[in-house]
């Protein structure tokens, strides 16, 4: 039965998009004879993602990332911009799957009798742990190389979470236009610099 695992990324970040990731493994995922070890990507080093990242890439049936922009997110809200992260990332799913598992208790698919919300599933669902995994990498590669146009603010290494540099960086440099200006602590700054 092929499945397709969906996780999102970024939710939290005050700046930088959102980002979905949708990945179908084979059936038994192997290297070497051996399976697999995969897990939330929180809970992987930073090289332990990429190397992940590499086998899913090169081993999955299916890899697909959804992107929401900060703009999105500010005018539609997170969870709406969550659901259009997902939306977008199964759009690019070409072959058929019987199931789709989602991390998370809310089922962004609720017309869609394949769909269903399993609570930590990016830990226990091996095609949910590496969409988180796919996800989490494509962002933070594309906050490191972001952080080249907005120097100063350190996304290269907090991207995007509210860190005690974060906030340093917003007080000296102000809100730039990745930043999310829904969010209370981008709003907060704005009105300190009105």
């Amino acid at each position: 039965m092929l499945v397709v695992g969906m996780d999102e990324v970024g939710r939290g970040c005050w700046a930088g998009p959102l980002v979905a990731g949708a990945v179908i493994l084979p059936t038994k995922p192997t290297v070497d004879g051996e399976p697999v070890t995969l897990r939330d990507s929180k809970r992987l080093s930073k090289r332990q993602r990429e190397v992940a990242a590499e086998w899913i890439h090169a081993h999955a049936l299916a890899v697909a990332l959804g992107w929401v922009s900060p703009r999105e997110i500010d005018k539609v809200g997170i969870v709406r911009a969550v659901g259009m992260a997902m939306e977008r990332a199964l759009a690019q799913i070409t072959m058929s799957f019987e199931e789709l598992i989602i991390d998370g208790n809310h089922n962004f698919f609720p017309l869609d009798p394949r769909a269903k919300a399993v609570i930590k599933a990016d830990d226990s669902v091996s095609c949910v742990s590496t969409a988180s995994i796919v996800a989490k990498v494509a962002r933070d590669n594309y906050m490191a190389k972001i952080a080249q146009q907005y120097n100063g603010y350190g996304f290269e290494n907090h991207v995007g979470y509210g860190t005690a540099v974060h906030i340093a960086a917003l007080k000296t440099l102000g809100v730039s236009d990745i930043h999310r200006r829904s969010y209370k602590p981008v709003q907060a700054r704005l009105l300190s610099e009105s």
